[in-house]
């Protein structure tokens, strides 16, 4: 099974009028990382980036200057994520922006049950909480010191590490990589003796004075003593 662990970051938070200027993805294949990764910034046309979604994520309108725009990206992503289910935390927020991107250019959305929600799935996991990805984090033991602000290709590299974590996809794939392994059968002459004998049997390992203190130990256990039918 393929998948794609991604994140987004966007010049705000209304996907009828800001713009998606940040996308990073993660391959998975049964729930291990391939190595593959997409990421590109984003340039967001005339739409600029909201003071409050600076603050989360870092980019400026300066840096997105001379990047593609969507339109220039779209086929990329397309045929990166082709085949492989969609996972974000907090889905609906990344695939708002995502399929309002798509409209834009005409493309189809991305159908629902193609969409898995860790946002949802840790909630479900973990009613009490806290649910969001740092905290999932600490609650995995996954090292995000390195987090110091929002990046879409860093935070789909934790989430997938987290969401590997909340399947239980390590031992999953484990076990499916133990049953795809080929047996070998080794074909061995039959022979009249079931086992080898030797030529020469081994010496004992015990000497005559052990032996004797261990007959003597097995007598003052008493008549019952289990030692005392094999002595």
């Amino acid at each position: 099974m393929r998948e794609i662990i991604f994140d987004t970051e966007t010049t705000g938070l209304d996907n009828k009028l800001d713009r998606v200027i940040e996308i990073g993805g993660v391959e998975l294949l049964n729930h291990f990382p391939t190595g593959r990764t997409f990421h590109v910034y984003i340039n967001p046309g005339d739409r600029k980036v909201h003071p409050d979604a600076l603050a989360v994520h870092g980019i400026t309108d300066e840096f997105l200057k001379d990047k593609p725009s969507f339109a220039e990206v779209a086929q990329d992503l397309v045929a990166f994520f082709d085949g492989a289910k969609w996972v974000a935390h907090n889905a609906n927020f990344d695939m708002g922006f995502i399929n309002a991107e798509f409209a834009r250019l005409g493309l189809p959305p991305v159908p629902q049950e193609e969409v898995i929600d860790t946002l949802s799935m840790a909630r479900r996991k973990h009613p009490m909480g806290p649910n969001t990805l740092d905290a999932l984090c600490r609650r995995y033991g996954i090292d995000n010191s390195h987090r110091t602000k929002h990046g879409a290709l860093l935070d789909s590299e934790l989430l997938a590490e987290v969401y590997i974590e909340m399947i239980g996809g390590r031992q999953a794939a484990l076990v499916l990589g133990a049953s795809e392994r080929v047996t070998t059968v080794v074909e061995v002459e039959e022979s009249d003796s079931a086992l080898p004998v030797r030529a020469h049997p081994l010496a004992p390992r015990l000497s005559e004075a052990e032996i004797e203190a261990h007959r003597a130990l097995v007598k003052t256990m008493g008549e019952k003593a289990l030692w005392s039918r094999y002595s």
